[in-house]
């Protein structure tokens, strides 16, 4: 593992604590693979074989049923992602796919359910990280409940922008179908969206938005500490 990669895993919240014999056994017993575009990661309905850390790319969880798909969330690098079915053993709620080129670290589940029961810090961090994990499921509820579609769109630009640096152009990141539905909207509705939002200074080109006028975005948008700003 390159020396960057280890670094950047270590400075996740879920290991920063850890002892360094408890994150040395967790990266030692787990491996890297790189994985195209669309590789299916985990399946609902399984049990998890591995606590899944995306170091590069982009990573996709999805749900289906009774014929119809939708995006829960996207985890960007780096993130690790099904950490509650690993720690209690049970079945994906979830599914997840790669969207883009990615390495994903792969750590045996049963080794992080023997290094929580063996190290105090790891305990501490993984309740953390759970709390955290409810925080942004209730933000993403309200997120939903509480904004139009192109509400929900606009907060989403400015949380990209901050992500990604201040730019003047946004990558999306992915097909806009996939962002229509992780923003709970049809890809109609978020052409009509970003088509609404030229007015307050949104231009989108392709798999790019540029803003022109970040004051209007953000006064149409209405950003909220308590849904967009995460712990």
């Amino acid at each position: 593992m390159r020396h960057e990669d280890m670094a950047a895993i270590r400075a996740l919240r879920l290991f920063s604590g850890v002892r360094e014999s408890t994150f040395t056994q967790l990266v030692q017993r787990g491996f890297f693979h790189r994985f195209p575009p669309g590789v299916a990661l985990i399946r609902e309905g399984e049990r998890p074989d591995f606590l899944h850390v995306v170091v590069n790319g982009l990573v996709e969880m999805y749900a289906t049923s009774a014929g119809r798909e939708t995006t829960l969330e996207l985890v960007h690098p780096v993130r690790t992602f099904i950490l509650a079915a690993v720690l209690g053993d049970l079945v994906h709620l979830q599914a997840a796919r790669t969207l883009q080129p990615s390495r994903i670290l792969m750590i045996p589940a049963e080794q992080v359910r023997a290094a929580v029961a063996a190290d105090g810090a790891f305990m501490q961090a993984i309740v953390a990280e759970l709390t955290r994990n409810y925080r942004d499921a209730v933000r993403n509820l309200k997120d939903q409940k509480l904004r139009t579609g192109t509400e929900r769109l606009a907060n989403w630009l400015l949380r990209q922008h901050r992500a990604q640096g201040d730019p003047a152009r946004l990558e999306i990141g992915c097909e806009k179908r996939t962002l229509a539905a992780r923003l709970g909207m049809t890809p109609e509705n978020l052409s009509r969206a970003f088509a609404a939002l030229r007015a307050h200074g949104v231009n989108v080109q392709g798999a790019w938005a540029e803003v022109t006028d970040l004051d209007a975005l953000a006064g149409f948008a209405r950003p909220d500490p308590l849904l967009d700003v995460e712990d």
